[in-house]
């Protein structure tokens, strides 16, 4: 039979206590993790959405500048056709005014949507600039919070809190960083 003397059953009880007190820190630290976790993957995906969202701007952008400058192009050829007929000797004089009316008129077409193209243009581009602003900001709250996931996960092997405090600490710059995001202008 198995006996203890009242002070190593008093050992072992304080042993007992100091082990269920570690279990809550210890429940209560992989819980933060858990979090942290959780942080880390919403924060991920609005930084990929954002990329995402800058390359189809860029291609809006580009889309646009490639359809101004076909204009242009179509422009200057129509100035170059009118200047054309207009030294050139003729048969039908009425014909070729009314050509050169035809070019003139789109010219002044073209240059109205010029300016509209450009102005759009212009748009998507701010629109690129503004969201890749975004996405650096969600991209370094999503390395601080995986840094704070690392340093708490520390903790369940060292029972440092150092680590823990350290880790949550940037989890939190990590969240108010990803936050920022939203208002970036």
């Amino acid at each position: 039979m198995l006996c203890m003397e009242p002070t190593e059953m008093q050992e072992f009880s304080n042993q007992m206590k100091e082990a269920g007190e570690q279990g809550a820190s210890l429940t209560s630290i992989s819980l933060a993790i858990s979090i942290l976790a959780v942080m880390v993957a919403m924060v991920t995906v609005l930084g990929h959405r954002s990329h995402t969202e800058a390359v189809l701007s860029q291609a809006k952008a580009s889309d646009m500048w490639n359809e101004y400058q076909a204009k242009k192009i179509r422009s200057y050829q129509a100035g170059v056709a009118t200047f054309q007929l207009s030294v050139q000797p003729n048969t039908n004089a009425d014909a070729v005014e009314k050509q050169m009316e035809d070019y003139r008129a789109q010219q002044e077409k073209w240059k109205e949507e010029l300016a509209e193209g450009e102005r759009q243009a212009r748009e998507f581009e701010a629109e690129v600039k503004h969201t890749e602003r975004q996405a650096d900001r969600y991209d370094l709250g999503e390395a601080l919070l995986q840094i704070g996931v690392v340093l708490c996960s520390i903790t369940l092997f060292t029972r440092r809190r150092l680590y823990f405090a350290t880790g949550l600490t940037l989890g939190v710059a990590g969240l108010l960083f990803a936050a920022s995001a939203l208002l970036v202008h």
